[in-house]
């Protein structure tokens, strides 16, 4: 499957965990967000591992 897009819902604590795991795709701010890249996929290991690891189970993700 392919991620066609990753996301972070309400709820962020920004532990920084997600930007440590892949710091490609995941800044941590006043508010988190998630850079806009034009291969998702190249990231696809690290992006389920930060999905995985967020301890507030915010981060979402959309695979086809």
């Amino acid at each position: 499957m392919a991620i066609t897009k990753v996301w972070i819902d309400e709820g962020c604590t920004a532990c920084c965990i997600c930007e440590e795991i892949c710091p490609e795709i995941f800044k941590v701010t006043d508010e988190c967000h998630v850079q806009v890249v034009p291969d998702l996929n190249k990231f696809e290991s690290a992006i389920h591992d930060a999905v995985e690891s967020c301890p507030v189970e915010v981060i979402k993700i959309v695979e086809v």
